[in-house]
């Protein structure tokens, strides 16, 4: 008759010899972070994969756009201002795959008492494949008291979508002055909001 107490008690003994012999450590901790860094790739992949998908269906011709962001925040450098905090809306147009045509209305404050205001408009490539994006166009500004200024504006971005229409933009830019270059032209960042419809 087999006892199965004691068939338990000799299973237990020499599992527990196997786990702690060095080389069995060895090789399930190696395996182990194999396994882990696989596990990373692979989620990251997926995440990529998924938001290439939804970014490809946001960036389609007929595709309307409205989006809000902050600009300056305190990152900005232009000869004439050492901080500056701004508003801008933007409403735009896929007139085909990727390519949008937009306008922007903007508003900044700088120290002390001076506003400028902005009104232009101009294009935005999207590359699908990552989110990024390129865009350059023309834009009138008017610093107050007295200050016009023409500017081409160009910018890096990258669209991060939160659901199927909402996305958070940040983005780079550089906003060069036809009227005033070494004072009228200014580097900053910005943290948008878009709506995709």
């Amino acid at each position: 008759m087999l006892n199965f107490a004691a068939l338990l008690e000799g299973i237990a003994y020499w599992a527990n010899a196997l786990f702690h012999h060095e080389t069995f450590i060895f090789f399930f901790s190696w395996h182990s972070a194999v396994f882990s860094l696989m596990k990373k790739i692979l989620t990251a992949l997926l995440l990529l994969l998924a938001v290439t998908t939804t970014a490809r269906a946001q960036f389609k011709q007929d595709t309307y756009y409205v989006g809000a962001s902050l600009t300056g925040l305190n990152m900005s450098y232009s000869k004439n201002t050492d901080f500056q905090l701004g508003l801008n809306a933007d409403a735009g147009y896929f007139i085909i795959d990727k390519l949008m045509l937009h306008g922007t209305l903007g508003i900044d404050s700088h120290p002390g008492d001076a506003k400028r205001f902005t009104m232009g408009g101009g294009a935005r490539y999207y590359f699908l494949e990552n989110g990024i994006s390129l865009g350059a166009g023309l834009e009138f500004s008017h610093l107050s008291p007295g200050i016009d200024n023409l500017r081409l504006p160009f910018e890096v971005g990258y669209t991060y979508y939160l659901n199927h229409h909402v996305a958070i933009e940040p983005a780079a830019y550089y906003r060069l002055s036809l009227n005033d270059f070494s004072g009228g032209s200014e580097v900053g960042v910005r943290l948008g909001l878009g709506f995709y419809f």
